[in-house]
């Protein structure tokens, strides 16, 4: 059986932490509340983390970058451990304050990240607050 990884973005304040689907009790959760909020600032309110305005925001105003590389750092060891030992289930998630912006963009570059460097995984990206975003990918 391949490692199915599930990567949610969510909001804190809306649905809060995502239930874990498979039994094994949950995985990582990250909390991008301390990256500033494009959120805030009224051109990007009603774009999401898929839009290019509050990608370059988030990757040039932001220490977004830094947040994403060592996140990224984190589940791989995590990854490798779970492939190495037959593991069937992870679960990533990422929240925010609305579920809009910061932890739709981590959760789609997060995605775009486990493909490309374990492609032997299947990877369900699902947004929980923006479910018109959501969209299911197999290798």
């Amino acid at each position: 059986m391949p490692l199915n990884i599930e990567i949610h973005s969510f909001s804190y304040k809306i649905g809060g932490i995502p239930k874990d689907s498979s039994g094994n009790g949950g995985g990582f959760t990250f909390d991008c509340r301390g990256i500033l909020n494009p959120g805030r600032i009224d051109e990007y309110k009603p774009q999401t983390g898929c839009d290019l305005p509050v990608q370059e925001f988030l990757e040039n105003k932001t220490e977004m970058p830094k947040f994403l590389a060592l996140v990224q750092e984190i589940v791989s060891i995590n990854i490798n451990n779970y492939l190495e030992r037959g593991f069937e289930h992870l679960q990533i998630n990422f929240g925010c304050t609305g579920g809009r912006h910061r932890s739709v963009y981590c959760a789609e570059k997060t995605a775009e990240f486990v493909r490309a460097k374990f492609p032997q995984a299947v990877v369900k990206l699902i947004h929980d607050e923006q479910p018109q975003l959501c969209e299911v990918q197999q290798p």
